[in-house]
């Protein structure tokens, strides 16, 4: 979409992104990085859904992965668990509805987790509890052994859906929602390809959010996005803007946050077993990769230097440092390139370099593609600058372009050799959740049918052993919890089936003269990306059109 469509859909939204900009005051205007049109699916179990969780469909209650802090009620009140960690007990609240104006009920809660438990594509975590109605108020889920961990994942990011609406569909999974029915704080307005809006539910029962509508509108990539904010028609966006640093500056009546939780990665389809093709299945590839990449410089060129270090074994190096094992070759990945390391790692697998710098094994020459998003500029000149290093290594590396949705859809799948990406954080501040979202087996799903969200098709039976034993034990007892950890960071790094590149610095980009109530360094409430969910729902219910 050019310049002359984002202003049709920019002022048929009627809202410029500053106060002084006119349009209307209570509209915000928000840009999710959605290169292309939409496509509508509201379903929150879909991996292609383009918004819902937290905003349409809540979870219990709220977690903040940003900051250590206690969980927010949404749905349910309190909660707690039995003394063995076998039975999750919580309470709802009494004056919830969905928005057709039917009352939601303990049976809601039941029903949902039991589509989850029986559809293992919905199924994140391995949910195996068995929820009970006490009464409309009060649900219990028992376990058949200790699952502390679950309780984030259960509280936090099931969706709960009406019993009454969904118990008709053949495939929940599956389905495409187009009229969606939910308790949260916006309900769905209007719907067009190149924009889409929510609208305050006026029977929410935290009474009717102060923000009134929001837009998310397609654009054509960051660059519009950059060009929409400096012209003040976006309230919201993450992503790079030029000049990053100095966005007050450069773009009256915004500022900026940034967060360093983005563990950005080249995904590759790993696991020959399960259908992937390519010379990514070879782990040596994988690892004569990650040697080659020089970091420092991926961060300058595609990352205006926001970015951090991260570590082969994925805990997260500010938050998680205490968890880091030692067991790791490399605690963090080096930000220099280690060539040496590359060639001798790709030498004993058997490739030769020829004549033209290329290696190559068994006639084949080590050529592999890596999807990434039209319009995403900072994953492009990433990809296009790792590329540049890796041709120095000897492997060849082509860029290819598409949109959105043939991206989500060639990574659900497993029909790609290499993709970029990131590995999202879970419910709770606690790396056990992305390793049991990204490196778990029941996670995952041969090529071709819709893996969630073990994209690169990982299976070892070592770290499926250490998330079960992980599972049982109180999240406090750090010390007894520590071994496993080890354990599946040292399994990664071995086999590196999400190829690390660095601890992104995400960015958004507010427009404090139109809202109040965004989230500061002092004031961490919610992770302050657009595209977060149900994180912008939090964000959403906190802001209020600036006086």
């Amino acid at each position: 979409m050019g310049a002359l469509s984002l202003g049709l859909v920019l002022t048929g939204c009627g809202g410029g992104g500053s106060k002084s900009g006119g349009g209307n005051s209570d509209t915000l205007i928000a840009y999710t990085g959605q290169s292309g049109d939409y496509q509508i699916n509201f379903n929150p179990y879909s991996p292609t859904v383009i918004d819902g969780p937290g905003t349409v469909y809540e979870p219990l209650f709220f977690y903040n992965v940003a900051h250590k802090d206690d969980p927010t009620p949404r749905l349910g009140t309190e909660y707690s668990w039995n003394k063995e960690g076998t039975e999750l007990s919580v309470t709802l609240r009494p004056d919830a509805k969905w928005t057709d104006g039917q009352k939601f009920t303990a049976d809601d809660v039941v029903f949902t987790l039991d589509m989850i438990r029986k559809n293992p594509e919905m199924n994140s975590t391995g949910y195996a509890g068995t929820a009970t109605a006490v009464d409309e108020t009060h649900v219990k889920i028992a376990f058949d052994k200790p699952s502390f961990s679950d309780g984030p994942q259960i509280l936090g990011r099931f969706w709960i859906v009406p019993k009454h609406i969904w118990s008709t569909l053949a495939k929940p999974s599956e389905d495409v929602m187009k009229n969606p029915v939910g308790t949260g704080p916006f309900k769905l307005a209007d719907f067009k390809p190149q924009a889409f809006t929510l609208e305050a539910n006026p029977d929410y029962y935290g009474g009717a959010p102060a923000l009134k509508k929001i837009r998310f509108v397609a654009l054509s990539g960051n660059q519009s996005g950059a060009d929409a904010l400096k012209a003040g028609q976006i309230d919201w966006q993450t992503g790079p803007v030029p000049d990053i640093k100095d966005v007050a500056k450069n773009y009256p009546g915004y500022q900026a946050i940034t967060v360093p939780m983005n563990q950005a990665a080249l995904f590759t389809c790993s696991n020959a077993e399960l259908g992937c093709t390519g010379p990514q299945t070879d782990p040596a590839v994988r690892k004569a990769i990650y040697y080659a990449i020089d970091r420092t410089q991926l961060n300058a060129l595609a990352f205006e230097n926001t970015a951090s270090e991260i570590s082969p074994g994925y805990a997260l190096v500010a938050r998680d440092k205490a968890l880091l094992s030692s067991k790791l070759t490399d605690q963090v990945a080096p930000m220099d390139p280690q060539a040496d390391k590359a060639s001798r790692l790709l030498e004993e697998a058997g490739y030769t370099k020829g004549s033209d710098g290329v290696y190559a094994k068994n006639g084949e020459k080590l050529t592999l593609t890596v999807k990434v998003v039209s319009g995403w500029t900072d994953y492009i000149t990433a990809v296009t600058t790792i590329g540049e290093q890796l041709k120095k290594a000897g492997i060849k590396l082509t860029v290819q372009q598409v949109s959105w949705n043939e991206w989500s859809d060639a990574r659900g799948r497993g029909q790609y050799e290499l993709l970029i990406d990131s590995l999202s954080q879970g419910p709770a501040p606690d790396p056990y959740y992305p390793y049991s979202y990204f490196f778990s087996s029941k996670t995952t799903a041969p090529v071709g049918e819709a893996a969630n969200p073990n994209f690169a098709r990982f299976k070892n039976a070592d770290v499926d052993a250490a998330l079960d034993a992980l599972k049982v034990i109180d999240p406090e007892d750090t010390a007894a919890r520590q071994p496993y950890y080890d354990t599946i960071q040292a399994e990664i790094e071995k086999s590196m089936p999400y190829i690390p590149l660095l601890t992104g610095g995400t960015t958004s980009e507010f427009n404090t003269g139109k809202f109040t109530g965004w989230p500061t360094q002092d004031n961490l409430y919610a992770f302050p990306a657009v595209w977060g969910r149900p994180d912008n729902s939090e964000i959403f219910l906190h802001l209020k059109p600036a006086k």
